[in-house]
């Protein structure tokens, strides 16, 4: 196995530790992903790993993982110099530098898929990744404009569970939903309309699509025009909406249990 031993923190080799960012992927599809229980995940599927950067301490303990990745070259560090590179205080040990996944194509996409449109906060786009992969969701259909499940902070929310997940991200979504109705999908649309159906009613296909909006201003009315059918969360009067990575949450499973 590769060791090597962290003399100068601003070796050029750390450079993505240092500077990687959301939204920052390089073209070869790197990411960044920390903590020993998100990492020891990624490190029993079949993801690319390019380097790991952790302490003495963790790589005692978890060194039947590290075994597998041959080709990997690992960093030994201190916390304080795993602190410094990263410019503030941490709570882990550990982080790697991956290659994303192949993204799967549009129709080689699972039977079940749940699809955002313009999510905001990588927070939820980890949430409901991690909500999906719990309930059996097989595939994670997101905007190419928005942030990817790859992030650092989408995948730490996840606990890392987005790699259980066939992942395409696309660019139209107008375009996206008509290819989808074509393969035989039906199109959900979860948002509060006048003829909305309630959850409780719903009445599941066996092949689907459920279509989750933004944040704040849910689907638009074009998009919406799409949909085979809308579908709704019974809520007490008075409170308007749920958080999207909840009611992602409580709508899947009342699919999958249909």
């Amino acid at each position: 196995m590769n060791f090597t031993n962290i003399s100068d923190i601003n070796a050029p080799e750390l450079a993505i530790y240092h500077h990687f960012r959301e939204h920052a992927f390089k073209a070869d599809g790197s990411f960044v992903a920390d903590s020993p229980k998100v990492v020891n995940l990624l490190l029993e599927e079949e993801i690319e790993v390019r380097s790991i950067l952790a302490t003495q301490a963790y790589y005692d303990t978890y060194r039947s993982l590290i075994e597998t990745k041959k080709d990997a070259t690992f960093y030994v560090a201190s916390k304080e110099q795993m602190q410094n590179i990263v410019g503030h205080k941490i709570h882990h040990n550990v982080m790697m530098h991956g290659i994303r996944p192949e993204e799967t194509p549009l129709d080689d996409l699972g039977r079940h898929i749940l699809m955002l449109d313009e999510i905001s906060s990588t927070q939820n786009i980890g949430s409901i990744a991690r909500s999906a992969a719990a309930l059996g969701i097989d595939s994670y259909l997101v905007p190419k404009r928005g942030p990817h499940p790859y992030s650092r902070r989408a995948l730490r929310v996840s606990m890392g569970h987005v790699s259980m997940l066939k992942i395409h991200t696309y660019s139209d979504i107008k375009e996206t939903i008509t290819a989808l109705k074509t393969q035989g999908y039906r199109i959900y649309a979860a948002e509060v309309t006048q003829n909305s159906t309630p959850l409780s009613s719903v009445k599941v296909v066996g092949k689907w699509v459920l279509l989750m909006g933004h944040e704040g201003s849910g689907l638009s009315a074009e998009v919406l025009a799409l949909c085979d059918e809308v579908v709704t969360i019974e809520m007490m009067e008075g409170v308007k909406s749920f958080n999207v990575g909840v009611a992602a949450s409580i709508m899947m499973y009342q699919f999958k249990h249909s």
